[in-house]
């Protein structure tokens, strides 16, 4: 009860939550950019298999700290913005926030599967993770569409994520970014 009443009172996130957010911008760059460097590379060429490899691995690692993630965030009250913006824009953000836990947990989840039903392995730096389902191909690439599909929307949540810190910061002026900047009092 302490630790949630002093956390609810704070004027910025806790230094592991600002790690994890910043580090987990680091991890979709890094997932999103193999698998769209991907392309540069014949098919079946080393490059390419590399280049889908670390996509997994990375994912994967997105996936363990979107738990922690979440966790930290249900820890207890997100520091509180000032000025306090309008219901509206709490509840939109409320659900843009929802989404990208979703994006973080569905995204690697989805390709777990994909790549447990096309009979794969699930490589983990060193490690083979588990299948998830008993190989199917049709239901594979049926997974696989929704992976690609939600991928895509998966740029517009970021941006759209990135864009309100923006309005927030330089618009209306309020401290919704600085709460998450690292080493800022």
């Amino acid at each position: 009860m302490m630790l949630a009443n002093r956390k609810s009172t704070a004027s910025r996130y806790r230094a592991p939550s600002i790690g994890l957010h910043w580090l987990m911008l680091l991890l979709f760059v890094a997932v999103y950019g193999s698998i769209e460097l991907r392309q540069l590379f014949e098919k079946g060429s080393d490059p390419r298999e590399a280049l889908k490899t670390w996509h997994f691995m990375l994912g994967m690692l997105a996936f363990a700290l979107a738990w922690l993630r979440l966790a930290a965030r249900l820890s207890g009250p997100a520091p509180a913005i000032r000025p306090e913006p309008p219901g509206l824009q709490r509840l939109s953000s409320g659900l843009l926030h929802l989404a990208l836990y979703v994006l973080m947990i569905g995204m690697p989840l989805t390709g777990w599967l994909v790549l447990s039903a096309a009979g794969k392995p699930i490589p983990f730096f060193g490690l083979e993770l588990p299948a998830l389902i008993g190989e199917n191909k049709v239901l594979a690439k049926q997974i696989k569409q929704l992976h690609e599909t939600v991928g895509t929307l998966g740029y517009v949540l970021i941006s759209l994520h990135v864009v309100a810190a923006l309005y927030h910061h330089y618009i209306k002026r309020d401290d919704t970014l600085m709460r998450m900047l690292p080493g800022r009092d």
